[in-house]
C-alpha cells in the first residue's frame, strides 16, 4: 500500500503504550480528564482525523507537533477530540422542573439580578434549555437581570452554541409550547433559537481547571456529567470552587451518575442530583 493511500483512510493505524500513555498525561494535566487503559481505541479513533489534517501517519509524529514550539493550537484541537459532548435539549428533565417549579418560584421579591452557569455545556442544548424555563417562568419583559453563562473547554463546542442552529429533529425534546416560543424552523432543516432566547446567553470557551475570570455569584449552577471524567481529588476541588461560586442556598446540578457523597460537606442533598449550598 502506498503512503498516500495509508494517509487518506490511515487504516493500520495504532498507538504504542509510550505514546498512549503521554497523551492521557497531556489530557489530564490540560483538562483534568483521566483515561483508563480501556479508552485506547477511543483515542485513536478521535485523533484519527487530526492526524490526517496533518499528513501523518503516526503517533510519534504527531506527539512531536503538540509538544512542539507551535503546538499550542494542536494541543486545543487535541482536546477538543477527546472530549465527549453527547448532550440533547432538556436532558435529565427533572433539573429544569426543579429550576422553574421550586427555584425560580422562590426567588425574594426584592431580587433584581440572576446568574445561572451552564459549566460543561456542550452544544449549547442545556443553557438554551436554561434560557427556555427562565423566559417561560419569568417573562421577556421580566425587570429581574437574568443571565445565563455557557461555557466548554470544546471550542468547537463552544462556537457551535452561539451560532444557535441544530438539526430540527434535535428539538423533539423541547416541549411543544416552548419549541413553537423559542425557536424557528428553517427551509434547510434546521431550528434555529430565537433572538430573545440567544440574548440572555453568553457563550465563553473555558476549561474548569483553569483560574475563572468571572467574579459570580451564581444563583445556579449546572455540571452535570463532567466530573465523572476526573479523580476524586479533582472533583473535591472543583465542587469546592463552586461553593465559592455560588450564592448561600445556591443550587447545583449535577449529572445522573454523579453524587457529592464523601465529595463535599458544603453541601444539602435535595433530590435527585441537586444540591444546595450550606457553607
Amino acid at each position: 500500500m502506498s503512503g498516500l493511500q495509508m494517509q487518506a483512510g490511515l487504516p493500520d493505524l495504532a498507538i504504542a503504550e509510550p505514546e498512549f500513555r503521554r497523551i492521557c498525561e497531556t489530557v489530564r494535566n490540560a483538562a483534568g480528564i483521566v483515561l483508563g487503559p480501556g479508552k485506547r481505541d477511543m483515542v485513536v479513533g478521535r485523533l484519527r482525523r487530526r492526524l490526517r489534517a496533518h499528513g501523518l501517519t503516526d503517533f510519534a509524529d504527531y506527539l512531536a507537533l503538540v509538544d512542539g514550539p507551535s503546538g499550542k493550537a494542536e494541543r486545543v484541537e487535541m482536546i477538543n477530540a477527546i472530549t465527549t459532548n453527547l448532550t440533547h435539549f432538556f436532558r435529565e428533565k427533572h433539573h429544569f422542573d426543579h429550576l422553574g417549579s421550586v427555584v425560580l418560584r422562590t426567588l425574594p421579591p426584592s431580587q433584581k439580578r440572576l446568574r445561572i452557569w451552564s459549566a460543561g455545556c456542550s452544544s449549547g442544548e442545556e443553557p438554551y434549555s436554561i434560557a427556555m424555563v427562565l423566559l417561560d417562568a419569568l417573562g421577556e419583559a421580566a425587570t429581574l437581570d437574568m443571565r445565563v453563562l455557557a461555557t466548554d473547554i470544546d471550542t468547537a463546542m463552544v462556537r457551535r452554541g452561539a451560532e444557535g442552529r441544530y438539526d430540527a429533529a434535535r428539538a423533539d425534546d423541547v416541549p411543544a409550547p416552548l419549541r413553537m416560543r423559542h425557536t424557528r424552523r428553517l427551509t434547510d432543516g434546521t431550528i434555529e433559537m430565537l433572538p430573545a432566547l440567544r440574548d440572555v446567553i453568553s457563550f465563553l470557551p473555558l476549561n474548569l481547571l483553569d483560574p475563572w475570570p468571572m467574579r459570580g455569584p451564581f444563583d445556579v449552577i449546572f455540571c452535570r456529567n463532567v466530573m465523572i471524567y476526573f479523580d476524586k481529588d479533582t472533583q473535591r476541588a472543583l465542587v469546592d470552587r463552586f461553593a465559592d461560586m455560588l450564592q448561600p442556598n445556591g443550587t447545583l446540578y449535577v449529572g445522573h451518575s454523579e453524587t457529592l457523597h464523601r465529595t463535599s460537606q458544603r453541601f444539602q442533598h435535595m433530590g435527585e442530583t441537586i444540591y444546595r449550598r450550606i457553607a
